[in-house]
C-alpha cells in the first residue's frame, strides 16, 4: 500500500482493519503475532498511520525546563512539527543531503531525526560525549552539510563550520540561538509551517527509497575503531515490525527514555518503536535524575543497560539491610510465590516502596548492551516486573533476539525473532560454541566506504556477529564472549573473559570488573588478571569505613579462591588489581576493552 492508496482509505475503514490485526496479535505465539503485525513500509508510513490512529494520544512527554512538569506532545502535534521541520529544510535545499543530529534524549531530537529520515535525505545520529576532533572527522567522513544541536554544541559548530574541514552549511539549534548565522529549530518550524499553508508539498509527498542508505550510524567503538553502518528504512521497519511480537506494547505505555538516543537500541527500540505501537515516550533528564523522573512519570517500559539495572536492584536490597528490612522483603516474595498461585499478590501492598523505586507502574524491563546476571531478572521479576533481556547490534537495526514476554529464559539473551534467522558458524564439536550469525531483512547495507569491512562482516548473506555463543533446540540463543576478547593460553585452551567477569559480578564487593590475559616473566604462560573496582559501600558494612586497600583485596581474594576452586585451572584469576576510579566506558556505557586492558598489561 502507498501513500496515495493509504490516504484513499477512509479513517474508519483503517482503524477496523488495524483493530482486527491487533486482535489477532494477542496469540502467544510470536510467528502469528509477526504475519498478523500492522504493516509498515517504510518509516514515513509508520508515522503517518500511527498519526491517523493515535491522533490524540499522547506521543512524548518533555520538559520544558529542567524541574519543571511533564507535558504531552500529541502524535498529531508530533506530525505537524516533524512535517514542518522537514518542509524547512527541503526548503533550504537540503534534500537528498547528510544532515546530523547531537544532543540529549528530547522532542527536538527525536523529530528531527524523523523529519530527515521520512523525506529530506540522510540522518546522522552523533554521539554527544565524542571530544570535538572525532567529531569533525567523522562528520567530514559523512560530509555533513547541516547539523541540529543541543544549545552548549553551538560555539563549537560555528567554529568547525570556519575551519571548512567539514562541507557544513547550516546550523541548527535547537535552543534559542546566540549566533547570527544559526537557525533556530523552533523557527524552522514555524516557517515550515506557513510554507505548507501556502501549498508547499515538497516534502509531504517525497517518495521514500525503501532499501537506500536513509541513517548513517557510527558505531561506539568499544575496539578503538568506529565504523559507519548504512541502514535503509527495510532495515529498520522490519526490526519494528519483528520485536514487539515477542511482547505485549499497549498503546497505554510509557517508555521511560535513559539510554544515548543515537545508538541504535535506544532509537530503534526506546523511540522508533513506541509510536509504532502507539505508545509515548518520557524523556529522562540525565542519569542522576532517573529516581526522581520516575516517580513524577510513572512509566511502563524502561530500556536499559545491565550496569543501571544491577545498581538499582543491588541498592533496593543495599537500602533494606540498612533499615533492617531485609528480611521482611524475603519472607514476603517468598510467601507471594504461594498466593500468586489463588491470585493473591502481596507486593503491590506490602513491598510498595520497592514498587515506587521504579515509578509504580513499572510493567516491563528490557535489558541490552551486554548480558545481564539472570539472577537480577529473576529478582526483578519477584517484585512483579516482566524483566527480559535482549540481543542486537547496530549492524541489524539492531534486534537479532529477544526474551517472549511469556515463557522467558532468563539465562539466555533471547529467542531468534520471527521473520529473521540465526546460525552458529563453526561450532565446536563438544561445546557447539561458534560464531553467532544472523540473517534477515534486519541486516545493515554494508559499512560505510569500507568494503574490505564489510566483506568480511557479509558472507554468503550471513552477518558474522563477532560474538561467540551458542543456539539451543528452541532457537534461544546464549552468549559466550566476544571472538576478539578470547585469550588464547599456550596450550590452546579458550578463556572467556566475560565468564569469569560475569563470576565476579555476582561477588557483592565487586562493582565492575575487567579480565584480561597477560603473559608471565617468569614461564611465558598466558596468566588471567582481572581489573576490579569494589563496590566501596558493601565493603565497608563488613570491614568498617575506615577499611584499607589490603583488607578490601583480602576480602575479595576470600571470594575469588572461592570461585577459582570451580574452574579449570587454566581459567584461575592469578592476579587482582584494585582501582578507585571508574573504569573508561562508552556512550552506551560498555567498558573500553581495548583502552583498559592495554593499561592493565
Amino acid at each position: 500500500m502507498d501513500y496515495k492508496e493509504y490516504q484513499a482509505l477512509k479513517p474508519a475503514e483503517w482503524k477496523q482493519a488495524c483493530e482486527t490485526v491487533e486482535a489477532i496479535n494477542q496469540s502467544t505465539d510470536p510467528c502469528v503475532r509477526y504475519k498478523t503485525s500492522r504493516p509498515i513500509i517504510d518509516l514515513k508510513h509508520m508515522l503517518a498511520t500511527s498519526a491517523d490512529l493515535f491522533a490524540d494520544r499522547p506521543a512524548f512527554h518533555v520538559k520544558d525546563r529542567v524541574g519543571g512538569a511533564y507535558r504531552a506532545i500529541s502524535y498529531k502535534e508530533a506530525k505537524e512539527d516533524i512535517d514542518a521541520l522537514g518542509t524547512a529544510l527541503v526548503s533550504l535545499g537540503l534534500k537528498g543531503k547528510r544532515i546530523g543530529i547531537i544532543g540529549s534524549n528530547c522532542y527536538p531530537w527525536a523529530s528531527s531525526y524523523l523529519a530527515v529520515i521520512c523525506g529530506v535525505g540522510v540522518v546522522v545520529p552523533l554521539d554527544k560525549e565524542l571530544p570535538e576532533e572525532e567529531l569533525e572527522g567523522l562528520m567530514a567522513e559523512a560530509e555533513v552539510e547541516c547539523v541540529i544541536f543541543g544549545a552548549k554544541y553551538e560555539k563549537m559548530f560555528t567554529e568547525m563550520k570556519k575551519r571548512g574541514n567539514v562541507p557544513l552549511r547550516f546550523l541548527v539549534s535547537q535552543a534559542e540561538p546566540k549566533g547570527e548565522d544559526v537557525l533556530s529549530w523552533r523557527r524552522l518550524i514555524e516557517n515550515g509551517k506557513k510554507l505548507i499553508a501556502e501549498g508547499n508539498t515538497e516534502y509531504l509527498d517525497a517518495l521514500i527509497e525503501r532499501d537506500v542508505m536513509s541513517a548513517l550510524i557510527f558505531t561506539s567503538g568499544t575496539t578503538g575503531i568506529a565504523k559507519g553502518v548504512m541502514l535503509s528504512h527495510g532495515n529498520l521497519v522490519e526490526d519494528l515490525m519483528s520485536a514487539p511480537t515477542m511482547m505485549e506494547v499497549y498503546p497505554t505505555d510509557i517508555f521511560f527514555s535513559v539510554l544515548p538516543i543515537h545508538h541504535t537500541y535506544e532509537c530503534t527500540c526506546g523511540f522508533l518503536m513506541p509510536l509504532y505501537k502507539g505508545a509515548s515516550i518520557a524523556y529522562c533528564e540525565g542519569l542522576k535524575y532517573i529516581t526522581k523522573n520516575l516517580s513524577e512519570i510513572h512509566p511502563t517500559l524502561f530500556l536499559g543497560v545491565p550496569l543501571i539495572f544491577e545498581n538499582i536492584y543491588k541498592k533496593i536490597w543495599s537500602q533494606a539491610k540498612k533499615n533492617g528490612m531485609d528480611k521482611k522483603m524475603r519472607m514476603v516474595l517468598s510467601l507471594n510465590k504461594v498466593t500468586k498461585k489463588i491470585g493473591i499478590d502481596l507486593v503491590p501492598k506490602l513491598l510498595k516502596p520497592v514498587l515506587d523505586v521504579f515509578g509504580g507502574n513499572m510493567r516491563v524491563m528490557i535489558s541490552g548492551g551486554a548480558a545481564i546476571d539472570p539472577a537480577v531478572l529473576d529478582g526483578l521479576a519477584e517484585f512483579g516486573i516482566i524483566a527480559l533481556q535482549g540481543y542486537g547490534l547496530t549492524e541489524c537495526s539492531p534486534m537479532c533476539a529477544l526474551n517472549p514476554d511469556k515463557g522467558m529464559k532468563n539465562s539466555s539473551v533471547g529467542h531468534v525473532l520471527p521473520g529473521f534467522d540465526a546460525k552458529i558458524d563453526n561450532p565446536d564439536p563438544e561445546t557447539g560454541i561458534g560464531e553467532i550469525c544472523a540473517k534477515g531483512p534486519h541486516i545493515m547495507l554494508g559499512y560505510y566506504r569500507n568494503e574490505e569491512a564489510t566483506a568480511e562482516a557479509l558472507r554468503d548473506g550471513w552477518f558474522h556477529t563477532g560474538d561467540l555463543g551458542y543456539m539451543d533446540s528452541d532457537r534461544f540463543i546464549y552468549i559466550t564472549g566476544r571472538k576478539k576478547n578470547v585469550i588464547i593460553t599456550k596450550n590452546g585452551k579458550n578463556v572467556f573473559p566475560e565468564e569469569i567477569e560475569y563470576y565476579l559480578g555476582r561477588i557483592p564487593y565487586v562493582e565492575e570488573s575487567l579480565v584480561y590475559g597477560k603473559e608471565s616473566e617468569e614461564s611465558g604462560e598466558i596468566l588471567i588478571f582481572a581489573a576490579i573496582k569494589p563496590n566501596r559501600e558493601e565493603c565497608e558494612a563488613v570491614l568498617g569505613e575506615n577499611c584499607s586497600d589490603e583488607q578490601i583485596r583480602e576480602l575479595l581474594w576470600k571470594e575469588i579462591d572461592g570461585i577459582n576452586e570451580k574452574l579449570p585451572f587454566f581459567k584461575r584469576i592469578k592476579k587482582i588489581d584494585i582501582r578507585k576510579k571508574d573504569f573508561e566506558k562508552t556512550t552506551g556505557q560498555k567498558i573500553k576493552r581495548f583502552v583498559e586492558s592495554n593499561k592493565g598489561a
